[in-house]
């Protein structure tokens, strides 16, 4: 079933004014509204076709969509914001113009900008629930292939991006296209690359580039991991009154004990993020170093009360 669709307040006084303050025609009242509503359209769209493909993950598509909704008002008002900080010189003149509050301007454009894009993400992750193609579980026996696979994807798109960086520089505007369409860009793709952002830029942008550099280190990180947990294999360790296996077949810390804990010894498991699991007969949490440190503290805190 279908959810209703939630939109979050977009100041319309403070979008006609920065209007006003940038271009010479009229203000269309709730022109600024409309194009909040119709992002945000986008995301409980996605979320209404989950419900048809999975319906079983339409609670999560609709939580990230509403998410996303209250998010892109928050840009849209921040934008207005920027846009009253400062008006544009051919509204003002030339004459005393203030450089430096236009400069604080385009500064904060450019981090609403990237506000902007972390949004976006939000919008990848319903598309990941609707297409299958979600975060790689340490679980899954295909992990470490999975994550071998991602990494060389991200850093073939890394290349690919200061290659067409670089292509998009060259003085010579049709030598650059060719470049571009060699390395499998449609036209289409080549007028969208060539069209300056808000702040004049064209191409990718460095934090495009910075983002998937610090992913590619991020992923890099964890298969490490990933690796030396599977060759170390699963470990066992015997107490007084439960037991602890790091199982790296499940990727799992986990705490068995004899019978059901009482209250005070699952309050304990429950705080350090430890969860029972009646398939495995454990209390359990992901292999992670953060997991590892609440496994130690549980340890310490259970072995008190032996």
């Amino acid at each position: 079933m279908k959810a209703e669709r939630k939109y979050f307040r977009i100041n319309e006084n403070n979008a006609r004014i920065a209007h006003d303050m940038m271009s010479f025609s009229d203000y269309k009242e709730g022109s600024t509204t409309d194009a909040y509503k119709a992002a945000a359209d986008k995301a409980y769209d996605l979320a209404d076709k989950v419900v048809e493909m999975r319906p079983q993950e339409a609670e999560r598509a609709y939580r990230l969509a509403e998410r996303y909704s209250m998010k892109m008002a928050e840009y849209y008002n921040k934008e207005a914001s920027i846009g009253m900080m400062c008006p544009s010189v051919q509204v003002s003149g030339g004459s005393n113009f203030p450089t430096r509050r236009k400069e604080k301007q385009v500064a904060a454009w450019e981090c609403n900008h990237e506000f902007y894009q972390y949004v976006q993400g939000i919008l990848q992750k319903i598309e990941n629930i609707l297409y299958g193609r979600e975060a790689i579980r340490s679980d899954d026996e295909k992990a470490i292939e999975k994550l071998q696979e991602k990494l060389e994807n991200m850093k073939n798109l890394q290349e690919q991006m200061k290659a067409a960086n670089k292509a998009i520089r060259l003085k010579d505007t049709e030598a650059g296209d060719d470049l571009l369409r060699e390395m499998g860009y449609s036209e289409e793709a080549i007028i969208e690359l060539r069209k300056p952002d808000f702040c004049g830029r064209i191409g990718y942008a460095s934090y495009q580039l910075t983002n998937n550099n610090a992913n590619i280190h991020r992923v890099e990180e964890r298969l490490k991991r990933l690796k030396m947990a599977k060759e170390k294999g699963t470990t066992q360790k015997d107490y007084q009154t439960f037991r602890v296996i790091e199982n790296t077949e499940a990727m799992r810390y986990q705490i068995i004990f004899d019978g059901k804990p009482d209250e005070e010894v699952r309050d304990i498991l429950k705080s350090n993020g430890f969860r029972w699991a009646p398939s495995q007969g454990a209390w359990q949490r992901q292999i992670t170093t953060i997991g590892k440190y609440a496994l130690s503290k549980v340890v310490d805190e259970l072995k008190k009360m032996e």
